[in-house]
This record gives C-alpha cells, structure tokens and sequence, in this order.
C-alpha cells in the first residue's frame, strides 16, 4: 500500500466485477500486472485486454479523461495509446468505477545506455511523439498536471528536497530549481502535453517506441514538462537527438529540467512502498545537476 487511501484489488475481486458486468469476458485468465505505477492498479485479462482499477479516489478521473480524450487524440499520433473498450461502475466493495483496454506488448524502456539497440532511435520517437502530441486540438481540453507554471511547485520541491537531504545534494538541486524559476514563463496558446514521460508509462520493442500509456496527468498548457524524459528516460548521450526532435528551445528546455527536478518528491515518499519510484526521483535529479554540471 503507497497511499492512506488506498482500496485494496486482486484477481478475485476484478472477477467478481467482470462476472457481474462484463459477462463475456469473465472466465478469461487474470493475472496482475507488476508496475512501479502509484495510481492505479493493472491486471491483464487474456491476450488481448487490461483491467485498470483507480487505487484511490484522486485517480477516478482519469477513467473518464481516457475513455473521452484518447479516441481523439489518438489520430494525432505515431504511436499507440491504450485504446478504451469499457468503463465498470462500483461495486462487490470496490468503491470507484474502473477501465477496460486494449492490451499492447511492449517492454519498459531500460535506463542503462549500454542496453539499449539504439538510444538516439528511441530519443527520436520520443521527441516526434511529443511534438505531434502538441499539434491536437485543444478545444475543451483541460489543464495539465504538470503544464502549469513551475512556481506552483516551489514549497513541495523546497519541503521534498530537505526530506531528500541525506539522498542527495540539496543546496546544488535548490540551486538548480532557482535557475529553473528564473525562466520566461509559457507565453504561447496552451498545448497538449503527456506529462508523465517516465519509463513506467513508455513500452519499446526493438528499441523502438511502441506506445506511450497512463495520461492520467496529459492536459494543456505550457509544452516544456514532456522535457522531462530526457532526464527520466534517456542518456546524456541521447538528449539531443530527443531535443532537436521535440523543439524545446532554450527556456522550455530550463523549465523541462526543473519539472525533473520536481520528481525529488518521490524519494522519501516512496522509499519504503515503491523502491522504484524512489530511484526514479534519484535518477531524475542526479541527471539534471549532472548536466547544469557539464
């Protein structure tokens, strides 16, 4: 359990859901699926279909965000996204409603270089997917997460960064964060953006992109938080190649760096519930002083 408020699942329970409401798929196999995700848990159901169930209510919305917003966008892209069969409705104890998919094979990117086919490949996906992302249409379209202006984020980074103290440099990532703050702020029309570019939400094959999952954090706003998968996801040596692919000019590549910065929140939150999680904090600012570092 990652969270006070967490609902509790497991196979039984989503076969006592299907059984229930989606009869027809309710004596395929269930099998949970291992994720280093903190929102939602996942289960796969037979070949070809994944169960999501919200692991608290701050995660309901996004059942209805997908079902909605991921058909449209959809189009726009040149990779997969989890595309939406069903929505499940409360029930057998489970309090909030829950998400039927499409299953897509795929592993999660690996964050050693030497492992990865070809790192700048994978660099240029990334970049092209977020610079089609931004070209959707953004009529009714809700804010971002994280496509908001970075200050929002000033007292969590400065409270997590000192619980983070022993785990990292804290004076060098304050530094940092006052750099990032220094941008210009977003000065264009709101754009779309994914929000969560981390390793848990991108599946490769081949070294390639094969999809990118979970926007329960994608909304508009300021394009510079999809930065962040330079620090999250890739090499020192294939940032470029993913920022000439993406467009981030000099500002919006700043602020991308602080919103990886922002990822300090999970070392201490994390650290006994989702180890990986707590890593991925890590990896996030030791990269980002690594390069204002040169």
């Amino acid at each position: 359990m990652m969270h006070e408020n967490e609902i509790p699942t497991d196979g039984a329970l989503v076969r006592r859901l299907l059984t229930h409401q989606f009869p027809q798929w309710a004596d395929l196999p269930i099998s949970p699926v291992s994720s280093a995700g903190t929102e939602n848990a996942i289960y796969r159901l037979g070949d070809e279909l994944a169960v999501r169930l919200p692991r608290m209510e701050d995660a309901v919305g996004q059942v209805d965000f997908e079902q909605d917003w991921l058909p449209r966008l959809a189009p726009y892209l040149p990779t997969a996204v989890p595309e939406p069969i069903a929505v499940g409705q409360p029930g057998h104890g489970y309090p909030f409603p829950w998400a039927v998919s499409r299953w897509i094979d795929g592993s999660h990117p690996t964050t050693e270089p030497d492992e990865l086919p070809d790192g700048h490949r994978l660099a240029r996906d990334l970049g092209e997917f977020v610079t089609a992302l931004r070209k959707a249409d953004t009529t009714g379209a809700r804010p971002g997460y994280r496509s908001v202006p970075l200050r929002t984020r000033d007292a969590s980074v400065r409270e997590w960064t000192a619980k983070a103290a022993n785990d990292i440099d804290a004076p060098a990532l304050l530094s940092a964060w006052e750099q990032a703050l220094d941008q210009p702020d977003w000065d264009g029309p709101p754009q779309w953006t994914h929000g969560d570019l981390i390793p848990g939400n991108i599946l490769v094959g081949d070294g390639r992109l094969r999809a990118v999952i979970d926007f329960g954090t994608a909304g508009v706003g300021d394009p510079a938080c999809d930065a962040i998968a330079a620090w999250t996801v890739l090499s020192a040596e294939t940032r470029k190649t993913f920022r000439a692919a993406g467009g981030f000019d000099d500002a919006a590549w700043a602020r991308g760096r602080g919103w990886a910065l922002t990822f300090v929140s999970g070392i201490d939150y994390y650290r006994h519930t989702n180890p990986a999680m707590a890593e991925l904090g890590r990896r996030a600012v030791t990269e980002v002083l690594a390069e204002l570092a040169g």
